[in-house]
């Protein structure tokens, strides 16, 4: 397991004022939830999110804003024993039951914001290209990205749609991992819903086998 940072509020949500104190320029908002050099659970399926939004960062745990249904609908899908609740940080345990299952999570990019859509077209095409990299060196057996806009801005396909993806599609993209894209799980996303969600994840999850 890498070695993560504690949340910097010490088990306390943010306030208002922590949120507008968040660096909005550090390249690394969050950190990963991935497996360390010579971890003995492969990497079954790696869950790419967009960028960190400001609660995430201020608690330095992903997707940790309150109505966000990444976690809810994780579990729904099964993926975990029970719903995390990270609005105050992630626990040690939680993060050890992913990594066990062999559950990943990065992003595209790592510069907080108050939404995804104040990215620089630039950023999402260093965040995709340094995905591929990452992909290469992991080898995890699928790839979810959670966001079709951002995914198709990261590679350049403005046609892509939801769903499993055409590897050869993505430059230098390992054909032994599956590449996946999920709706975004933010509670602003109307398209979606826990149950469609827990769906996806279930079927990216699935392909794993």
């Amino acid at each position: 397991m890498t070695s993560r940072r504690p949340s910097p509020l010490g088990g306390r949500r943010p306030t208002k004022d922590d949120l507008a104190q968040v660096s909005t320029t550090d390249p690394h908002g969050v950190d990963d939830i991935l497996p360390g050099p010579g971890d003995p659970s492969p990497l079954r399926m790696l869950i790419v999110g967009i960028n960190p939004g400001l609660w995430t960062a201020a608690v330095n745990a992903p997707f940790a804003r309150p109505g966000n249904r990444f976690w809810p609908s994780l579990h729904r899908a099964g993926l975990t024993d029970h719903q995390v609740d990270c609005a105050a940080g992630l626990t040690e345990e939680d993060e050890q039951q992913l990594l066990g299952r062999g559950i990943g999570l990065t992003n595209l990019v790592g510069r907080a914001t108050v939404r995804a859509d104040q990215l620089a077209r630039e950023e999402l095409h260093e965040g995709g290209r340094r995905l591929v990299e990452r992909v290469r060196e992991m080898r995890p057996r699928s790839v979810a990205i959670a966001g079709i806009t951002a995914y198709r801005t990261a590679f350049r396909l403005p046609r892509a749609k939801l769903g499993l993806q055409d590897p050869a599609e993505v430059e230098d993209w390992p054909e032994d991992s599956l590449l996946w894209v999920v709706p975004q799980p933010s509670g602003l996303n109307a398209h979606a819903n826990i149950d469609t969600l827990a769906r996806d994840w279930r079927e990216v999850w699935d392909s794993t086998r």
